[in-house]
């Protein structure tokens, strides 16, 4: 299973491929002209991971709480590439990952605790 997880809540853009036993991960800052740039600097992550988007199971997007253009941009990123490419997308909250362990999102998929294709953000003020 593939997975990408894409964090853009909080000061920095974090992306993260889950490929079974393999990860792979990039930061970047969360600055005006990196969120102008989220589609290439995604594509860009997986291409340099060997990993195209039709192989894809799911994404991962974080819904907030943080920055409104931020997590607009991510979240209308992630839905395009829904439509586009029928890939499954789960919404979640920062408060669902402790201790930077991205990989409990999977395990919250299993237990029915984020529903697929299911986005509502939240804004921090």
């Amino acid at each position: 299973m593939k997975n990408l997880i894409i964090d853009t809540a909080t000061d920095k853009i974090f992306l993260k491929i889950i490929n079974n036993n393999k990860e792979y991960n990039i930061k970047h800052d969360n600055s005006r002209e990196n969120f102008d740039e989220l589609v290439n600097i995604i594509f860009n992550f997986l291409y340099q991971n060997n990993i195209n988007l039709k192989e894809l199971d799911n994404i991962f997007v974080n819904q907030g709480p943080g920055k409104y253009s931020s997590i607009r941009s991510a979240i209308s990123i992630v839905k395009a590439l829904k439509i586009s490419n029928n890939i499954n997308i789960y919404g979640y909250y920062s408060t669902q990952i402790i201790d930077n362990n991205y990989d409990i999102l999977t395990k919250l998929v299993e237990e029915g605790r984020l529903t697929k294709n299911f986005i509502k953000p939240k804004y921090s003020n």
